[in-house]
């Protein structure tokens, strides 16, 4: 796996990230691909383009891209696309667009290593990760007995209250010299099943790295990387050379798994775009990485001022002599029969009830994300697409038919 690494700009940089096998991709589903109402006829391709926001800019659902994407002839690898090139939408079929590369303009590329390498590092990346860079290898998920048996930082030199990178600090029970590298981890909230309050594990904070320099209890360890400063009660655990995942291939989430937001990192209140949550769902319900999830908003009971006032308002004046008493705010509801004696064969009568002072919410779409790391029991995953603030509790499931 080639990983692509460039800086775009020096406001923000975006870590380049594996281009999509689009070729491996299925067949997403039947219905037809909807553009957007202003998709261009034409597009250029911008440094600092993603493929998801250019894909955003031709179709409704940005990860239908592979069944409208004709290729690029031009290069050795027809599913790259660069600064400069051309991108020509086709919709003469009707129900079928294409978008294909304008050839004009592009150079003829020998296949060898090097020229390779160097076509992954000029193309544009799947997405903008910049924002989840710390979270492809970093997040971790562990239950209790992991972290309250993991060593911990006990004390500094000189009494300290915190330290960085450059410091050195003391843990409790590092016997062996077994491991000279560990990250520092920080107990995090628990993280739990929005429906039946399960304990699905415990989010470990990464705080940085630190070197063994003396074994014992305790050991003393120096602060190698910090991301943010080591404190009392912080664990360790030898650190692992996990290869990021960079590879993604989104397609939409299968139907009927569906699961809700139970956390957001970095503390926001309101979830918008490129903000990272965790889902209550893993692998053990069938969440990969790649998984495409709608937002969903609603489907919960609200209160009807407008009834409520009114009915606090008349109450006292209602009586079965007046008509309004029968021809009011009321709905029939069925049948039911009388029950003085439930064997009696009297006849049935319409049931009928006050109007409710409270509604459901009808659900809308307020947004997408796309899996990037998962756990057995939760998954994280980036907000590409905001419509309108998202808060936990909001329910994730396909969004294909919606």
């Amino acid at each position: 796996m080639v990983m692509l690494g460039s800086s775009i700009g020096r406001s923000r940089c975006w870590l380049m990230v594996g281009l999509i096998s689009w070729a491996a991709w299925p067949a997403l589903c039947a219905a037809e691909v909807a553009l957007q109402p202003d998709a261009p006829q034409i597009y250029r391709v911008r440094s600092g383009d993603s493929l998801w926001g250019i894909a955003g800019r031709f179709l409704r659902d940005p990860w239908r891209w592979p069944e409208v994407w004709e290729g690029n002839p031009e290069v050795s690898d027809p599913n790259l696309i660069f600064p400069g090139e051309q991108l020509v939408l086709d919709t003469r079929r009707v129900g079928a667009p294409r978008i294909r590369s304008s050839a004009s303009g592009l150079r003829v590329v020998k296949l060898s290593p090097r020229v390779r390498v160097t076509e992954l590092d000029a193309a544009i990346p799947t997405i903008p990760v910049g924002t989840i860079a710390p979270f492809l290898s970093r997040p971790w998920v562990a239950d209790s007995r992991e972290l309250d048996d993991a060593p911990y930082v006990v004390g500094f030199p000189r009494e300290r209250i915190l330290v960085g990178a450059g410091d050195r600090i003391f843990v409790r029970q590092i016997m062996t010299a077994r491991d000279a590298r560990f990250e520092v981890l920080r107990p995090g909230e628990a993280l739990r099943d929005a429906v039946t309050n399960e304990l699905l594990g415990y989010q470990a904070l990464y705080v940085g790295e630190a070197a063994l320099e003396q074994t014992g209890d305790p050991a003393t360890l120096l602060v190698t990387h910090s991301r943010m400063q080591v404190q009392i009660g912080d664990r360790l655990r030898p650190a692992r050379d996990e290869a990021a995942v960079r590879h993604f291939q989104p397609r939409s989430a299968p139907p009927g798994l569906e699961g809700q937001i139970i956390s957001v990192l970095d503390g926001v209140s309101q979830i918008g775009q490129f903000d990272v949550v965790v889902l209550d769902r893993g692998s053990r319900e069938g969440v990969e990485i790649g998984q495409v999830f709608a937002v969903y908003r609603g489907g919960t009971e609200a209160r009807d001022r407008v009834m409520s006032a009114r009915n606090d308002q008349h109450w006292r004046d209602e009586s079965p002599l007046k008509s309004s008493f029968w021809m009011g705010d009321w709905q029939i509801r069925g049948w039911e029969s009388d029950r003085p004696d439930p064997n009696a064969p009297l006849p049935l009568h319409r049931k009928a009830e006050r109007l409710s002072e409270t509604y459901i919410v009808p659900q809308s779409r307020s947004g997408i994300l796309m899996v990037f790391r998962v756990f057995a029991r939760v998954s994280f995953a980036l907000v590409m697409r905001a419509n309108q603030a998202m808060h936990l509790g909001a329910i994730v499931a396909t969004p294909d038919g919606h």
